[in-house]
């Protein structure tokens, strides 16, 4: 995991209130205990939940930043070729 994405999301986190975490936390299907051990290195971020958590922070921490060993843009462009 890229210090990036831990960066980005400690960022994202640190103006909310504890229960805007947690509430944000649960939208991603997880914990705020979980993101903690992410944003402090002591577990990584699977594909999954980096996505879900780029689709709940609207883009401010990127899933690609949170969990580089997943090849979302091969995703992207296999999306990219059902649409044309």
């Amino acid at each position: 995991m890229s210090q990036i994405g831990t960066d980005q999301l400690k960022q994202y986190l640190k103006p909310m209130k504890k229960e805007e975490r947690e509430a944000f936390a649960s939208r991603c299907g997880t914990t705020l205990g979980n993101l903690n051990q992410i944003m402090y290195g002591y577990t990584t971020c699977g594909a999954a939940l980096a996505i879900a958590i780029d689709r709940e922070s609207k883009g401010n921490i990127r899933c690609d930043d949170l969990c580089p060993s997943a090849d979302y843009q091969y995703l992207r462009d296999q999306n990219e070729e059902l649409s044309a």
